[in-house]
């Protein structure tokens, strides 16, 4: 299996890659998170997680997901952020 992550480039800030026919859905409930994701969404939450984790990326950094950027519908907001 291979997981593209783009390069980073601080003129040009994080480049996400989705995969094709990806599909996330975020819920809570009381103080639990679920993140549901078929197989393309959980190897682009992949690709974001690894996308932050590189050296150059500083913290603060971070991606913001939504029902309307992303996520399905009736998603909880989610921040991934790098500290």
């Amino acid at each position: 299996m291979e997981i593209d992550v783009p390069k980073y480039d601080r003129n040009i800030g994080l480049q996400l890659c989705w995969h094709p026919g990806f599909s996330i859905k975020v819920s809570s409930d009381n103080s639990e998170v679920t993140i549901s994701a078929n197989r393309e969404g959980l190897l682009s939450m992949a690709s974001h997680l690894l996308n932050l984790a590189q050296a150059d990326v500083l913290p603060g950094t971070h991606i913001h997901l939504d029902e309307y950027n992303s996520l399905e519908d009736g998603s909880q907001s989610m921040i991934i952020e790098k500290v």
